[in-house]
């Protein structure tokens, strides 16, 4: 961010006269300048973000000498390897392997298919473990679903949609979540799941989701906690109890 740009008076802050140094102000009079300024670029170069931008607005291409640069940021090599490049930037694959998330959006937007130096950095992200097994792997990850059942909501959606039925291992993680433990009964059991019911019954809204669609009937134990929300409560009655 630019704080002279905010500052009604910004001669007057320290260092205004130097302020064509920082890498913002030196992309922005770059841009000024409608092309390439190579008593900018020095100061552009110190950083990732800004060595992307003048690449791609103003080389429009690759700037080989601030990749150097740019490739140690997991981030912006990523969008320089897609945008500008258009293709794998093999120097810059051991700095973005080791970011769970620019590693997978590599692997699918840039590689289009396995990553297997970055899978070891992956598989320790719950969420980027479960998109890398669902749209690079398309089947189980087997060496990351100990990381991945750690997490009630991407266990969950391990358990539907890449196993296809009940993760036994994750089911303890699962289960301490009302919202989860209600959806992997109704999705993958499709049925009561008796362990679960004391987690489940604690929360009105899925108490009551669970009476109607799982049990089909009044949830005598759960009543008491559902009778706490009046919402929830009135559903309930109109349409479990009828009364």
């Amino acid at each position: 961010m630019n704080l002279y740009k905010l500052h009604n008076k910004p001669e007057t802050l320290y260092g205004y006269d130097q302020q064509y140094k920082l890498p913002e102000v030196a992309y922005e009079n770059a841009m000024s300048n409608q092309g390439r300024s190579p008593d900018l670029e020095p100061y552009i170069m110190k950083d990732p973000m800004w060595i992307y931008w003048y690449a791609h607005d103003i080389i429009k291409g690759r700037w080989l000498e601030a990749e150097q640069y740019i490739m140690t940021d997991p981030e912006w090599a990523y969008r320089y390897a897609r945008n500008i490049i258009e293709g794998r930037w093999t120097d810059a694959e051991p700095y973005i392997m080791k970011h769970p998330a620019y590693a997978y959006w590599y692997a699918l937007y840039i590689i289009k298919g396995r990553f297997p130096e970055a899978e070891q950095y992956i598989m320790t992200d719950h969420e980027y473990a479960y998109r890398y097994a669902a749209h690079i792997i398309k089947g189980r990850f087997i060496e990351a679903e100990p990381y991945i059942m750690k997490h009630y909501y991407w266990a969950y959606l391990y358990a539907r949609f890449i196993i296809k039925g009940r993760w036994l291992e994750a089911e303890s993680v699962i289960m301490k979540h009302p919202q989860w433990a209600y959806y992997y009964a109704a999705d993958i059991i499709k049925g009561r799941w008796l362990e679960a019911e004391p987690v489940i019954m604690t929360d009105p809204k899925y108490a009551y989701r669970y009476a109607l669609k799982i049990i089909k009937g009044r949830w005598l134990e759960a009543e008491p906690f559902i009778m706490t929300d009046p919402v929830w409560w009135s559903e309930y009655k109109d349409d479990i109890i009828k009364g």
